[in-house]
Parts: C-alpha cells; sequence; structure tokens
C-alpha cells in the first residue's frame, strides 16, 4: 500500500512533482506531470472526476477490479455524454457473492481486458482533475494495489471522499451532552443513504457507472448545503 495512504498531504501539487521525477513507468509520470490544483483555488474553479469501481470483494490485497464507471463534472454540470465505462478482468477469481451484489458475471468478463490495456486512456481521463469517490479506500488502494501487481509501481492522487464528508456532518451533528441524553446516532454514511438525505433519486447501486454519476451529484448537494463555491479546495480534499 502507498506510504502517503494514511498521512496527511500538505501540498499536492510539490507531491506530484516529485513522483513524476521518480516515476520509474512512463504512464505514470505523464500522470503526475500533469499536476493539480493549488490548495487554495476555490470549488468553483476546479474539474472534478467521479470515479467508482466494482470489485471481487473488499481487500484491495486480495480481491480485484472488475469493473471501472467515472464522469467528469463541476459545480454546476455533470458531463455524461463523457462518462467511460469498462468491464476488466480481475486479478483473482470473481466470486459467487460478489456476483450476487453487482450482477457481473463471468460471461460478462469472458473478454475484458486488464487493467494495462486501458491504464492510458484511464489516467489521461484521471489526470489533472479532482478525483470523487465514495469511500476512498476502494478506489485509491485498489488501483495502487494492482498497479502494484502489474507494473511493480503504485499511485497516489487526491481525492474528495464524499463518505468521509458525510461522517464528518454526522459527527458533529450527534456530538454534545445534550445529543447524547437524546440518544441521538449517527446515520447511514451509506451511498443510498447519503443521497436520500439530500432528496437526492433514488438510483440502483452496484454499477460502477451509476455509482460514479450518484457520486457526482452528492457531492454537488453537499457543497451546496455545507460549503460554498468559494470554498478552498484544501478543505475537502485528502
Amino acid at each position: 500500500m502507498n506510504n502517503f495512504s494514511n498521512q496527511e498531504i500538505l501540498n499536492w501539487a510539490a507531491l506530484l512533482k516529485l513522483k513524476a521525477k521518480n516515476s520509474k513507468d512512463p504512464r505514470l509520470a505523464d500522470f503526475y506531470n500533469t499536476g493539480t490544483y493549488s490548495n487554495e483555488t476555490p470549488l468553483n474553479d476546479i474539474e472534478f472526476v467521479a470515479l467508482d469501481f466494482e470489485t471481487t470483494g473488499l481487500d484491495s490485497q486480495k480481491n480485484g477490479i472488475i469493473s471501472i464507471g467515472l464522469v467528469p463534472f463541476n459545480l454546476q454540470r455533470i458531463f455524461c455524454r463523457k462518462a467511460k465505462e469498462w468491464y476488466l478482468n480481475p486479478q483473482d477469481k470473481l466470486q459467487e457473492n460478489s456476483i450476487i451484489i453487482h450482477g457481473i458475471t463471468h460471461s460478462d468478463l469472458q473478454d475484458a481486458p486488464d487493467l494495462l490495456r486501458i491504464l492510458e486512456q484511464l489516467l489521461a481521463e484521471l489526470a489533472g482533475k479532482v478525483v470523487v469517490v465514495h469511500y476512498r479506500h476502494i478506489e485509491r488502494d485498489f488501483l495502487d494495489h494492482t498497479l502494484r501487481l502489474l507494473i511493480n509501481e503504485g499511485i497516489i492522487f487526491p481525492v474528495i471522499d464524499t463518505m468521509q464528508i458525510e461522517a464528518n456532518l454526522q459527527r458533529v451533528n450527534t456530538s454534545g451532552l445534550l445529543n447524547f441524553f437524546k440518544r441521538k446516532r449517527p446515520e447511514s454514511i451509506r451511498l443510498a443513504n447519503s443521497r436520500d438525505r439530500y432528496n437526492l433519486p433514488a438510483y440502483a447501486p452496484h454499477d460502477a457507472l451509476t455509482d460514479a454519476i450518484a457520486t457526482a451529484e452528492l457531492l454537488q448537494a453537499q457543497i451546496k448545503y455545507h460549503f460554498s463555491p468559494d470554498t478552498a479546495i484544501k478543505k475537502l480534499w485528502l
């Protein structure tokens, strides 16, 4: 796992510049060389890309990626015509219990490429944008570990985690002595439950592209209700 995964990054632009200098793989070097925003850039000036993976399990050290969905967006619009989705041949075997959850079968993956076949295209879609996910330990950890297996080099990039935003809000809303005596407990921070609190429409879960669009909509709502278009990106990215 990446050495930076559990640390607070104070300057993402400087870190990506350093990673570009030290990266041995030219695809990753190009990705890092694109750079990212300065800490003070307002959210209204950011180009985001919502990213979602479907996987064979929840352990990035043992399981693999079977589908990727992404969609670029900003605070005003979600660019569905530019959305992308891929099925991938996972590094481990597809288990029956994961088929029940996401509905992707062995036949769906029969002719699917491995991650290396689509890596340049994937990195081009992510480069220079701020990646938005719902639970960063799936997308960032799985991509890092899979690349370590395939090219012996991992990846790191800044993300906004809509699940973490909800967790922080729930913590604030249920803290304090009065809430303790009222037995007020945090609500679910799963994607569907989080969207419901903002009156966003219900979508069928466990489809990578649908979940990416759902995550983009959720961040737009979170910023509208709890932040501002002028909020600096450093307040949200991890």
